[in-house]
């Protein structure tokens, strides 16, 4: 009979400290002159781990990056098949440098912890492998969010899960993990969570990947594939590609999102046929896939999808466009992603009541016409000023003879007098035209 404690077991499962100590080696090589380095992770396991991943067999001209290469036995069998590789790691492994220079490899090796990737300057990858790390970090979803960022097609993530024996029988349960604030998995102090299956493939799905992939599950661990696009659209679409109506940020309904916060843009569409998944709306920003957090039908009949930004989309205009799963692409709109705002000189030109058209008087909305607004000027970065105060823009219109229109709504507490009212965008202030409030 076991009495040992949960905390006790999960110290003890997977120890292979004295193994290590003994050998060495944690991966095992076999060298050019045939011989083999035994190590604690069998040749043959790591055979079998590779034959795994969704990656062709042939790397010629491809970029792989290896986060957490310890030994480096996979970096070195991605180069062996072609790929030109990055080696990362936090910590320097002397065993990584003995095999570099006795395989003759031209792998760049650096020393990094992974929260330190994004400033390292290091170009997206088409793979990125992630084997033995997301349980180290403190931050997973933050991690994962930067593996997202740091590769174009394929990240294969192979984490430490918890219900690998059972998981299917709660896959449909909300996702949990254990935390470990010391030393409670393994004995050792940098193990901080021990997630399910479910939350592995949910934080994957929550770091921005377009869609994942559960590739196998052992006892302990999970092996998955982190696709940054959607499959292809059908040959032959069973349904007509949605309409789509409009698009904008979800929090400040412009156009605009930025490079550094968590945005998400909803995306309004028609379509024919029934009910919608979230997991039938494929949205695509720029060259990557963006996975639907929201879906959901309003009161006339618009399908609205809410998706985030992908992780790694560049600075500029992106094109967006949807389909179903059943369905080809519609049409293309734009974004502005990190599209700096700059405006030189503003113009206002006549200011009516956005109800009546009485001129130079309003009530509850306020309408103008505004020239020298910059391409990215939207709904929240657009306003027109009443003296201190900035009203809520509730439309900007097409350009039309070099003016846009500007129509503001007017709070209905607000005194009823004249006032001399501006539009500001970018920093930059019109000229002033009076306003009687009424």
């Amino acid at each position: 009979m076991n009495l040992m404690s949960p905390r006790d077991l999960r110290k003890k499962q997977n120890d292979f400290g004295n193994e290590l100590a003994l050998k060495g080696w944690y991966h095992s090589f076999e060298l050019p002159d045939g011989s083999v380095i035994e190590g604690t992770m069998p040749l043959s396991w790591e055979r079998k781990r590779w034959s795994r991943f969704p990656l062709p067999e042939e790397l010629t001209g491809r970029r792989l990056l290896d986060i957490g290469s310890w030994d480096g036995w996979f970096s070195f069998e991605a180069e062996r098949r072609g790929a030109t590789v990055t080696s990362v790691d936090c910590v320097e492994a002397p065993n990584y440098r003995r095999m570099h220079r006795a395989l003759g490899s031209r792998a760049d090796y650096r020393v990094l912890d992974l929260y330190e990737l994004p400033a390292a300057g290091l170009a997206p990858h088409d793979y990125v492998l992630c084997l033995g790390v997301l349980y180290h970090l403190k931050h997973p979803v933050l991690g994962l969010e930067i593996v997202c960022s740091l590769v174009s097609e394929v990240a294969v993530i192979d984490t430490y899960v918890i219900d690998g024996g059972n998981w299917q029988e709660h896959a449909d349960d909300i996702p949990v993990m254990e935390f470990y604030e010391t030393d409670e998995l393994n004995g050792n102090l940098d193990n901080w969570t021990g997630p399910t299956v479910g939350c592995v493939l949910a934080m994957c799905r929550a770091a921005g990947f377009a869609r994942v992939e559960l590739l196998a599950v052992d006892p302990d661990y999970a092996l998955v594939a982190c696709h940054r696009k959607f499959p292809r659209p059908p040959e032959t679409p069973e349904r007509a590609a949605p309409k789509l109506i409009s698009v904008f940020n979800t929090v400040t309904s412009g156009i605009n999102f930025s490079l550094t916060h968590d945005e998400y843009v909803t995306c309004v569409f028609e379509c024919d046929g029934g009910e919608i998944r979230r997991e039938d709306v494929c949205v695509e920003i720029g060259q990557f896939g963006a996975p639907a957090v929201l879906v959901k039908r309003d009161s006339d009949g618009l399908w609205h999808a809410n998706v985030r930004v992908p992780p790694g989309t560049p600075a500029g205009w992106q094109p967006l466009r949807v389909r179903l799963s059943d369905s080809g692409f519609g049409a293309v709109e734009r974004i502005a992603v990190g599209v700096e705002l700059r405006a030189e000189h503003l113009k206002l030109r006549g200011i009516f009541d956005g109800l009546t058209w009485e001129e130079g008087a309003a009530s509850e909305y306020v309408s103008c016409w505004l020239a020298g607004l910059p391409e990215n000027a939207d709904r929240h970065n657009t306003r027109l000023w009443i003296e201190d105060l900035p009203l809520e823009t509730v439309y900007l219109g097409v350009e039309a003879g070099g003016f846009r229109q500007v129509n503001a709504k007017i709070p209905a507490d607000y005194p009823r007098r004249e006032f001399q009212v501006i539009a500001r965008c970018g920093g930059v202030d019109s000229n002033s035209l009076p306003l009687r409030l009424i």
